[in-house]
């Protein structure tokens, strides 16, 4: 077993209530559902990978929806797609894993980061929260108040100990269905803690949570923010721009793969949310980051902001330098930016300039980038 934290979305259901296709692909402000919380979990440092769990001839659906991340076919049943998951991670077991449903888009990182400190003392974890309406049971009418008091409401994603979850579900009898995994866990003798949760984290499961989940994004705060990053042109480096390679004589120099593009649009978006720049996050006295591909860090800004409940709406990109000519380039990393954002092409903007050989962008001495990210917040 290595010490790692897997994240497990399961995504393999047909979404028959919500009375259309399968509710984890239909669109929600701009991208499909599952988009939200895979981008969230993914985000997250300490979470290592994601796999998600989806149904038979669900792929067509999954690649549309998130590109090439890796996947396991389900079962019939949630209880058996968690199962084929879980054992497809046994060969190279986790530490830790945290069981999401991909029908709950938007992933606070307060409640992983509370998850992952439960599993400290406890098996597992789950996000409640307090029942606050008035319960009664229906005897073909309204009949008898039930009390509240210890009553919570469970959310995911569960996190458990990966061994006491995988050993829980393989003891389950095959004919009996389970209400949640952190069930399964307190049956076979494990200890659950309750964290947290929040309504954020509310399950889409009619119409209605879909068009009330679209309105909270509708009605949020927009916000925008700058980002600007300049890196010198050395001999003896590759150049990329924009998460393209692009051939030219000389290359960026950096502590990562110097691309200024995307550092630029990923301190954009970070500053949408106020979460400090690169640094903060990627520390250039940290040698793992030494030639890492700049992609990351922009997936972990856009993961920051998925943890939100924000949708990033627009990005503009201008580079300023002599050399190399960007227009050829132009649509690739077009393409690059907007994939690896989940966004349309047309939602990004790239433009260049020069800066008339003034300064040491005209003595092609380095390039600039400068970008503005425009997001919506709940």
């Amino acid at each position: 077993m290595n010490d790692t934290t897997v994240a497990l979305i399961v995504a393999a259901g047909q979404g028959s209530r919500m009375g259309g296709p399968p509710k984890q692909f239909l669109p929600l402000g701009g991208k499909p559902v599952v988009a939200h919380s895979h981008a969230a979990l993914a985000a997250h440092p300490a979470i290592d990978a994601v796999l998600v769990v989806i149904g038979a001839g669900q792929d067509t659906d999954l690649k549309t929806a998130l590109g090439p991340v890796r996947t396991v076919t389900g079962g019939a049943t949630r209880r058996e797609s968690v199962l084929n998951g879980l054992e497809m991670l046994a060969d190279d077991p986790p530490a830790r894993v945290l069981i999401h449903d991909a029908a709950r888009p938007f992933v606070p990182a307060r409640v992983i980061d509370a998850l992952l400190t439960a599993l400290d003392s406890r098996d597992g974890a789950v996000p409640a929260l307090a029942v606050a309406d008035t319960l009664a049971r229906n005897e073909n009418g309204l009949g008898d108040a039930v009390s509240r008091a210890g009553l919570v409401r469970i959310q995911t994603p569960q996190a458990f100990r990966f061994e006491a979850v995988l050993a829980a579900h393989r003891a389950w009898p095959v004919d009996e269905e389970a209400t949640d995994d952190a069930q399964m866990v307190r049956r076979h003798g494990g200890s659950v803690a309750l964290v947290e949760g929040d309504p954020m984290l509310d399950k889409l499961t009619y119409p209605a949570d879909l068009a009330a989940a679209e309105a909270r994004l509708a009605r949020g705060r927009t916000r925008s923010a700058t980002g600007y990053d300049v890196h010198r042109l050395v001999a003896g480096e590759e150049l990329w721009l924009g998460g393209v390679r692009i051939p030219h004589e000389k290359g960026l120099s950096g502590h990562s793969d110097a691309d200024v593009a995307l550092h630029a649009v990923t301190d954009a978006l970070l500053g949408t949310i106020a979460a400090g720049d690169i640094g903060t996050h990627f520390p250039p006295s940290d040698p793992q980051w030494r030639g890492a591909d700049s992609a990351q860090f922009l997936t972990h800004a856009a993961g920051l902001i998925a943890a939100r409940g924000g949708i990033i709406d627009f990005i503009d990109l201008t580079l300023i330098c002599e050399a190399p000519k960007i227009g050829p380039h132009r649509e690739a990393m077009r393409t690059r930016i907007a994939a690896l954002l989940a966004l349309d092409p047309d939602q990004v903007s790239i433009k260049a300039t020069t800066s008339e050989r003034l300064g040491f962008t005209g003595r092609g001495e380095g390039i600039a980038a400068q970008a503005i990210a425009t997001v919506r917040l709940p």
